[in-house]
Order: structure tokens, then C-alpha cells, then sequence
């Protein structure tokens, strides 16, 4: 659309729509809904006409149009209700109607809503001969494909092949014995489909539904607005709710998913009603066994008694009470900004120090580290939907469609407009198919490769002086260090040959508009911070920051990652990233919560506090939602060190793996069934609302954290989340204009805000940097090789990560029915020639061994490994990859080498 008007008249009216508006639209948008299947009014589905039940009459042509597909023009005459016009949309629907089930599958779809609006109850035409059409096919354990129901609206397709950009669903046949199919034709459940569910709620018949959806998809008591649980995306779903529980889940249209979702978004919801909920209190039986990862969770009677609110809140405040230093608490990233803010404050107020963290340690610590110390902020400087404007997009140690689907989904289609997208790991992706260059360097070797393309950009004079000029600081130590790192030198080093990296150095220095993406495979390394360094680095030297289509992005991991460290759960800074040293700022906080004043001195990270146990420096922790016993590196040493603990509180939704080690438990809720705000990977500050009630006695997480302060002796009373929250903006200047009754009103809100009314910044640092004299820094970064490199006895490279299916610790999607029925065993990824090499067959067991432990895992075959690694997911308990992993740190953001160590694998 452009900003020239149009005018023309629409059933006598005359309307004024901008240049490139549809019939349909323009009808839409003065509250009149022409009816229509093919076409479905939501972003990314372009209208196709092929149905023609949206048929209008336009003055002067001789035959109907479809609305959905026909602009309007200056003068035209538009009629939508004439006798000629409803006839014909009302044959279409009748004919459409014939050739349905007797019995619908979807007696609540959006055909029978159209048929309704028409006045078609039966059809008088003959249904099409029965053995035309396709057998139903239910091989696929999340979704239902009832074909006879089947319109040939290609809806699906689109959904599929433009939307999602997965391309599994096509058409075969002709005419009417057209129908769409999977792949080369395959069942539903054998076909390379991702179970996002784009098609099913794209499908306006029935013809493709959720599993867990008979007869009527309208069949629900309520519908809840609320935020995915999951990764960073921060997708926007309705909860369709019955008899208090979640019978299945479609995606709106928020500003990070605009209705899309991925499998755990949209069929992984049922885990909260699983019969390990917690549901109440219990403590520790003083004649349990001694404690270790011996509680089956379905029965911990011998391990653990129930208890009342009362009694268990009792005990676990006299077991952290005046111990001061000696105690330390893991926060979590899956619970809301208001739960976040409580726990850190309950630790620095209540036990007068800092030794808070939680899971970003484990994740983009490095990533945060590099950011503030080069452009004065931890979050992204562009929200990752501004893809759309660029033309050249890095994707580096990240594997979007496994990690972050939805996001993915805006990546692939940036390449079906002509982007150019670079992608960089050292595993083989999914991605890799969109790619323009796919660089698999070797393990470790990120920042030898980085500099040598930023050595190229010199070199050829390809840098923005200007920007350079204008925005940063310490370019002339930055290039003066590049110097060294000729392609022709890091070749050997990183594994990509010279003229590749010269290719790609071009590719994006020539962008008029580009973004760098990246993942923990970036972040998780003992360089991380380093790795970070370097792509900052490279975004200013070709000035890509600041303006649309431009800027850096570390995708998030968990739901509320984000939120988490802005409300300060982190041992060096209080909310908004405020110094924990700078005594005016704790001042600040000290009169915002009427405290006394704390330790200025930074806390223990998680790793840190882990040994601090180990030293009986730490003796006391409280632990909520977060699952240390799986997701620590060198995890054994961890459980070690839990094990030692004299009192170990631990709050959550299941009997995790660190609950088997629990003094006291408290039962609390997940997030379908609280109130509170998250944000996401864009900035993007949501409101979560509650679907169901907490199951038996089981609590919202605030709630606890509060009762819990107060049998501590702190005076806390607050009635809501919405005090928590305001608190919260009393001492965030992040959260200027963005107020808890605009959330709930508007959903979302992206900080910075600059008016009441202003959505949000989704570029930031277009004018200069939080740092002093507004300027960015460059930070030269020398390659530092990993801790450990293979040798002899341990050959080979471990990488560690995420699958599509499972998420964390796996405590909650390994009890999500499709989810694990999907991807229902413990499994690592090899090359097929190395698993000749080892005489293990496809799905033979081997033996994993690292210098911290052994496990033993099914081996898959996969290409995208290279013969020399092993890939590892670390969601499985009966194969944690994180008894292997190296816990060695990053000097500067203290987080472990996740992604590289050094294994010896064998068959089992």
C-alpha cells in the first residue's frame, strides 16, 4: 500500500482507502465481513481467490469478482448485498457443503460459520463419488487429517509452504479429486513435518484439526490471552479452556509471533495437568534415605510428608533465617518479571547480599557482559522482526528453527524476498537450506573467524568511516588489531577457506541494512564474552546499528530470560542493570523498599555458589524454578554440592531433579495459571494471564515469595502482581509509560516507550549509546583456544543444546504427551561415517566419556555433525549432558563452556 487514497463507493457509500487496499479489506474494515474461506485476513497469508465465496459485483464488468483479490480503484462502484452477488456466493457454499462428511469433523469451523452467514443449512447437489475420496489419516500424534472434509482452499499449503516456510504440504490431483499431501505423499506422522500446527489453524473446515479437538473446535468454557511458556520469542496464544483444563491452543496475533507457533507452543500446554503436579507442601521425613536422585515423583512418600502452608513455611524460613552470607538463591527465568524482581529483593534485603542468579549465567551471560561494556546495554538494539527490513542477515552459533522456530519462520521468509542470509556454526542446520553462505567452522574458532572478516573490511576500505567517526571509540586499536588476521591465516585456524570469507566480508559490508543474530553457540565458551566483542565490532564498523533493518540481537533462551535480568536476578546489578556497588543506586532501592542497606559488594554467580557449597561457604539455599542438578556443568559435582546443603528450599512445579535434595518443597504454578508480565528477546514487555487454577494447594510463585519474606521478618504486603509491578517501575526506568493497566488493556508494549501512547522503540541507539560520551566501543578480541582440546584419549569435540521438541531440563516438555512421544528418548548425533567407524548401526547405543563422567546414549546418524563431534541434547536426565560438560569460565561473563569439550566416545 503507498499513501495515495483511493475513493470509491461500497454499497452506496463512498470510502476512502489507501492505494492497494482489497475489496474485501476495504469492506473489513467498515465493520462488514463479505464472507470467504480461500482468504484468510492475518500477516504473512496473501489472498489467492480461489474459492470464490467472497464474489462481489463491480459497475461495468460483465462477471463477479473475488473480493479478496481485487484492489479497489479511483471511481469504482462496488456491491456486495445484491441479489446477483449473495446467489452466487451462496451456490458456492452449498456446492462446498455437498461434499462434506455427514458426521463433521469440526461442526465448529469456519465453513459451517460461513455456510450459517449464507443461509445454507443442507445442499441440494449430489457429493462427488465416495472412492475419490483420500482414507483419513491419523499417523501423527499431535494433529488429525480428515481429507474428506477437504475444500482444495490451499490455505494449508500457504500456511505451510509461505507462512512457516517449512514446505511439507503440496497439492496432488486435479480438479476435483485434488488433495494437499506431505511430502512425497507420506502419512502425516512419516513426513519431514514440524508439528507446528500453521496448517490446522489455517484449515477452515475441519480437514485438518488438533488431536485432542472431536466435533467441535467452538467447545470451550473460556478463552485466556496469554504468553507461551517456552523459548524468548514470546509468542501471544489463546488458551481455549474447558472444565479447567486447556483442551488446545491456537497462536494470536502478537508482535512476535502475528498467530504463529511452533510444536511446544501449541501442543506441548498439557504438561500442567500432569499427574506429577505438586500439590502440596511437603518437608523431609526425618527417617527419609539419604538424599540424592533416588525420588521417583510419582511416589516420594518414603522420601518426603506432606504438609500445611503453615508448617512447611516455617521450616523453611527457620532454616534460612540469620544465616546472612551463608545463604544464596537461584531465581528463575520461567516465571514473571514481578516473581523475578521479589526473589532478588528477598535475598539482598533479607539476607543483606548479593548472592542471586539464575539460568541467563548459563545461557547469555557473555552476551550481556559484552553489551554493556560496548554499548552500554544488555538487551538487543533491534527487535528481531526488523529483519524484514534488511537485505543481509548473520545468523551465528544459533539454530533458530530448533531453538526458536517462530523467529526462524521471519529468517526464511527474509530469503524468499531476496535477503541474503549468512549463517555460521559449527553444526549443520536446518537453516543452512535458506542460506546464501553456510560457514561450518571448526569448534571454538568463532572469534579467528571474525576478525578475519573484519580484517577483510579493513583491508578493503569496506568500514563506515562516517558512523565510525560519529558513534565509537577506539577504532584506531581495533583496526591496528586486525592486522594480524589475514583469511590466508585463519583459514587453517577456523576451517572456512579464505575466498569464502572475503565473499561473506563483502556480503555484509555492502549491505545497505544489516543484522547479526546469535545464539549460545556463540555465548557458551570460555571466549564468550570475546565472541560477543567481535560481532559488536563488526555491526559498528559498517555502522549497522541504529537504523531499520539493522542492529544485534542475541536470541534469548528461556520465556522470560529477559525480564529476569532486568528486574535485576543477577549477582552485579539491581534492576535495569543499575551498579550493586553504586552506593547512590542501592540508596535508591534501599528508600524504594524501606531497607536498610546491603552488601555493595557483587555476588556469587551460579557456578560460583556452587563451589562456595563445596568450601561450606554456602549452607542454606532457596531455589525456585530453576533445576540445577541437570542444568549445571559438571553436574555431578553440583549434586554433590546440593546434597551438602544443611537446608535446601526448593519451589516449583514438579518433584525435579534438585527437589530430590529438598529439605522443604513448595508447590507453586505454572505459568498458564498466574498473573504477571515477561519479556521477550525483542524488549517486548507482555502481559501472561491465567487460564486455570493452580492445582490443589499449589500457589502462585509471588505469593510464596512473599509469605516466605514475611516468616522471615520482612514486613512485605503486597495484594497483587500489580504492586509488585508497581514497584518494580518506581526504580526501572525501562518501564517508563509502559504501566501494568496498559499492559492488560493493550498486551504488549516494547521498552523503551517514550509516550503513553508509544509502542515502543523497536530500533534503539540511533542517536549515540548509554555510555559515557554516547559513543560505542570497539574491544579487540585475540582467539583463545577452549580449555580443554581433544587429544588421544578423548578425540573428539562435544557440543551441547536444544531440540525442537524438548526445552531446558526438560522438566516440563518431557511430560507434555506429543512432545514426548515425538522425541521420546535420550539421544546424541554423530556422522554416519563415524558411527561406521565405530560399528554402531543407526539407533545402537554408545558410550560418551569426558574427564567429569560417562554417560551412555542412542546414537543417531546425522550429516549436519561433523566426523570429528558428537551433538547432545541436555533435557534428558538418563543421559545428562551435563555430567560431561567443562564447567570452566568465562572470565567475564563467569559462564561455562557448554559447547566444547573434549570426549572419547565408543560403542555401548
Amino acid at each position: 500500500m503507498t499513501d495515495t487514497q483511493i475513493t470509491f463507493t461500497l454499497d452506496g457509500d463512498t470510502v476512502t482507502v489507501p492505494e492497494g487496499t482489497t475489496i474485501w479489506e476495504a469492506a473489513h474494515g467498515r465493520g462488514l465481513t463479505i464472507p470467504h474461506l480461500c482468504h484468510k485476513p492475518a500477516p504473512g497469508y496473501r489472498p489467492d481467490g480461489n474459492c470464490r465465496a467472497c464474489m462481489v459485483e463491480v459497475a461495468g464488468e460483465r462477471t463477479l469478482v473475488a473480493s479478496c483479490i481485487r484492489p479497489v480503484a479511483e471511481g469504482m462502484q462496488v456491491t456486495t448485498n445484491n441479489d446477483r452477488a449473495t446467489r452466487a456466493r451462496k451456490m458456492v457454499v452449498e456446492m462446498l457443503m455437498a461434499d462434506q462428511p455427514d458426521q463433521p469433523h469440526d461442526a465448529g469451523s469456519h465453513l459451517h460459520d460461513m455456510a450459517a452467514a449464507n443461509g445454507v443449512t443442507g445442499s441440494r447437489l449430489p457429493p462427488k463419488d465416495a472412492q475419490t475420496v483420500p482414507l483419513l489419516d491419523n499417523s501423527h500424534v499431535a494433529m488429525s487429517v480428515n481429507l474428506d472434509a477437504c475444500i482444495q482452499c490451499g490455505l494449508c499449503v500457504r500456511a505451510c509452504r509461505e507462512v512457516q516456510v517449512n514446505d511439507v504440504i503440496g497439492m496432488a490431483g486435479r480438479g476435483h479429486d485434488a488433495y494437499p499431501v506431505f511430502d512425497m505423499d507420506d502419512p502425516m506422522g512419516d513426513s519431514s513435518c514440524v508439528a507446528c500446527g500453521e496448517c490446522v489453524q489455517a484449515c477452515p473446515t475441519g480437514a485438518l484439526l488438533p488431536a485432542t479437538v472431536t466435533g467441535d473446535s467452538t467447545d470451550f468454557d473460556r478463552e485466556v490471552a496469554s504468553i507461551c511458556p517456552f523459548c524468548g520469542v514470546g509468542c501471544q496464544v489463546s488458551l481455549k479452556v474447558k472444565d479447567d483444563r486447556i483442551t488446545h491452543v491456537e497462536g494470536l496475533n502478537g508482535p512476535a509471533n502475528e498467530g504463529r507457533l511452533c510444536v511446544k507452543g501449541r501442543f506441548g500446554f498439557d504438561y500442567i495437568h500432569h499427574p506429577h503436579r505438586l500439590t502440596r507442601p511437603l518437608i523431609r521425613r526425618d527417617d527419609a534415605p539419604a538424599k540424592g536422585l533416588n525420588v521417583d515423583p510419582g511416589n516420594w512418600a518414603t522420601h518426603f510428608r506432606e504438609a500445611t502452608w503453615d508448617e512447611a513455611l516455617d521450616a523453611a524460613a527457620a532454616g534460612l533465617r540469620g544465616r546472612g552470607v551463608e545463604v544464596a538463591g537461584f531465581g528463575s527465568a520461567k516465571c514473571t518479571n514481578e516473581e523475578a524482581y521479589l526473589f532478588q529483593k528477598l535475598i539482598r534485603q533479607g539476607f543483606g547480599h548479593n548472592n542471586v542468579d539464575h539460568c541467563t549465567r548459563l545461557c547469555h551471560a557473555s552476551s550481556v557482559a559484552a553489551l554493556i561494556e560496548n554499548v552500554g546495554s544488555g538487551a538487543v538494539t533491534a527487535t528481531f522482526n526488523e529483519i524484514e527490513n534488511a537485505d543481509v542477515a548473520i545468523v551465528i552459533g544459533a539454530n533458530p528453527v530448533e531453538n526458536h522456530p517462530v523467529a526462524a519462520t521471519y529468517f526464511k521468509q527474509f530469503t524468499q524476498r531476496g535477503g541474503k542470509l549468512i549463517v555460521m556454526d559449527p553444526r549443520g542446520q536446518a537453516l543452512s537450506r535458506f542460506a546464501t553462505h553456510m560457514l561450518q567452522f571448526r569448534p571454538g574458532a568463532d572469534v579467528s573467524l571474525l576478525n578475519a572478516i573484519m580484517h577483510v573490511i579493513v583491508e578493503e576500505n569496506l568500514y563506515d568511516q562516517q558512523y565510525i567517526d560519529a558513534y565509537t571509540e577506539n577504532w584506531a586499536a581495533e583496526k591496528a588489531h586486525l592486522a594480524a588476521f589475514t583469511p590466508e591465516a585463519m583459514a587453517p585456524v577456523c576451517g572456512i577457506d579464505a575466498g569464502t570469507i572475503r565473499a561473506v566480508a563483502r556480503d555484509f559490508a555492502g549491505a545497505r541494512a544489516g543484522m547479526i543474530f546469535w545464539g549460545m553457540g556463540v555465548s557458551q565458551h570460555i571466549h564468550g564474552t570475546d565472541n560477543s566483542r567481535c560481532l559488536i565490532s563488526l555491526a559498528l564498523m559498517c555502522g549497522q546499528v541504529g537504523r531499520p533493518g539493522t542492529g544485534l540481537h542475541p536470541l534469548r533462551g528461556q520465556n522470560n530470560v529477559q525480564g529476569a535480568s532486568d528486574a535485576g536476578l543477577i549477582p552485579m546489578f539491581l534492576p535495569d542493570y543499575q551498579s550493586v556497588t553504586d552506593d547512590t543506586i542501592r540508596a535508591e532501592f534501599q528508600a524504594i523498599w524501606n531497607s536498610d542497606d546491603w552488601s555493595g559488594k557483587a555476588g556469587l554467580t551460579v557456578t560460583e555458589i556452587i563451589d562456595a557449597i563445596h568450601a561450606d561457604k554456602i549452607k542454606a539455599m532457596y531455589v525456585q524454578g530453576e533445576n540445577p542438578a541437570m542444568s549445571d556443568p559438571d553436574v555431578d559435582h553440583a549434586r554433590d554440592a546440593l546434597a551438602r546443603l544443611d537446608h535446601l528450599v526448593v519451589q516449583d512445579i514438579f518433584l525435579t531433579e534438585t527437589a530430590n535434595y529438598a529439605d522443604v518443597i513448595l508447590p507453586a504454578s505454572a505459568f498458564y495459571e498466574k498473573s504477571g508480565t515477561v519479556t521477550n528477546t525483542n524488549r517486548q514487555v507482555q502481559m501472561g494471564r491465567p487460564a486455570v487454577p493452580p492445582p490443589g494447594e499449589a500457589r502462585e510463585d509471588w505469593a510464596i515469595t512473599v509469605a516466605l519474606a514475611q516468616k522471615c521478618g520482612l514486613n512485605w504486603h503486597y495484594d497483587s502482581p500489580a504492586d509488585v509491578y508497581a514497584e518494580m517501575a518506581r526504580g526501572m526506568p525501562s518501564l517508563d509509560n509502559i504501566t501494568w493497566d496498559r499492559l492488560a488493556a493493550e498486551g504488549a508494549v516494547t521498552y523503551p516507550s517514550l509516550s503513553p501512547t508509544d509502542p515502543g522503540q523497536a530500533i534503539v541507539f540511533g542517536d549515540g549509546f548509554p555510555r559515557d560520551g554516547g559513543r560505542a566501543r570497539f574491544t579487540p578480541a585475540n582467539v583463545v583456544a577452549p580449555d580443554e582440546a581433544p587429544d588421544a584419549e578423548y578425540p573428539m569435540v562435544l557440543t551441547t543444546g536444544r531440540q525442537l521438541e524438548h526445552w531446558h531440563t526438560g522438566s516440563m516438555t518431557r511430560r507434555s504427551r506429543v512432545l514426548d512421544a515425538v522425541e521420546p528418548q535420550a539421544n546424541c548425533s554423530l556422522h554416519p561415517a563415524t558411527l561406521r567407524k565405530l560399528g554402531v548401526e543407526p539407533g545402537g547405543m554408545v558410550t560418551l566419556t569426558t574427564r567429569r563422567g560417562t554417560v551412555q546414549v542412542m546414537a543417531r546418524a546425522d550429516r549436519a555433525v561433523s566426523p570429528d563431534m558428537v551433538f547432545l541434547p541436555f533435557a534428558y536426565v538418563e543421559a545428562a549432558a551435563n555430567i560431561l560438560t567443562n564447567p570452566v569460565l568465562d572470565p567475564f561473563g563467569k559462564i561455562p563452556e557448554f559447547k566444547f569439550a573434549a570426549v572419547r566416545v565408543t560403542a555401548a
